[in-house]
């Protein structure tokens, strides 16, 4: 990262009822309004990949994992809407985080990146989704790929912010050193896999159960919760690697895109 928000985050602890065994129950209303969000930065991240900071009063809190939805809307009224992996610790600032792809022809990723400016008014409703949140309660093993590592740095981040305990390991593949999203952020929690370049003396490797084995073969008390974030192949292949390491399969949670 070339840039970190300074705000305060040790206050803030969101809320968390459980709707049924693993699932985190969201609260419905104040996820189906939507907001009015004010983009206050701009963080180039890596050459494809840009954090957005959004100023949002009304934010009710969030947990690390959950996603929200963004709207655009044109000055002819026509609307784009996308989902979007939240990036920032939850908190108490009135603020949260996304980092985005540039993606080749994408409506509202290419707006961000080539049109967007501080200032500049969009619409939110969220946070969504209940399941692959993580409270802080449970190891958490996170495996994520290129953009994947979005939500599971949220969770690195709350694990930080909150001084935790409970032990967070984090495994990121990247295609090279160049494409690694918050490398300058990533501490001894992180083994980055490098799948195409790799700086000299790291071997270029896909995800593989060498990288696995070490973590599984002694987990701590109670186990890991797996979390699998990337592409459908990525999660398809993380998923088979877990399994086959002995991860129990209701213990792994994937949130795939692609």
């Amino acid at each position: 990262m070339t840039e970190t928000a300074t705000h305060t985050t040790t206050a803030f602890t969101p809320p968390t009822r459980f709707a049924v065994p693993g699932r985190i129950e969201v609260a419905g209303e104040v996820a189906a309004r939507w907001q009015p969000a004010t983009l206050t930065e701009i963080r180039r991240e890596t050459p494809r990949a840009s954090t957005f900071r959004l100023a949002v009063p009304g934010w009710a809190g969030h947990l690390p994992g959950q996603h929200l939805m963004l709207r655009l809307t044109a000055e002819d009224g026509y609307t784009a809407q996308r989902h979007y992996s939240l990036a920032s610790a939850p908190d108490d600032s009135g603020h949260v985080e996304l980092t985005l792809d540039h993606v080749a022809d994408g409506e509202v990723s290419g707006w961000f990146h080539r049109v967007a400016r501080p200032g500049d008014r969009v619409e939110v409703r969220g946070p969504l989704s209940g399941f692959f949140a993580w409270p802080g309660d449970r190891p958490a093993l996170l495996l994520g790929a290129g953009s994947g590592v979005v939500p599971l740095m949220s969770m690195v981040r709350h694990h930080r912010a909150r001084r935790l305990s409970v032990p967070l390991r984090m495994l990121v593949s990247a295609r090279g050193p160049e494409d690694l999203i918050y490398a300058r952020e990533l501490g001894p929690e992180t083994t980055p896999v490098f799948t195409r370049t790799a700086p000299a003396g790291t071997p270029v490797s896909r995800l593989a159960a060498a990288h696995l084995t070490p973590l599984l073969s002694e987990p701590p008390a109670g186990g890991w919760e797996a979390y699998v974030c990337g592409s459908n192949s990525f999660a398809e292949h993380a998923s088979r690697l877990l399994v086959a390491a002995g991860q129990p399969v209701d213990r792994i949670r994937i949130e795939r895109f692609g």
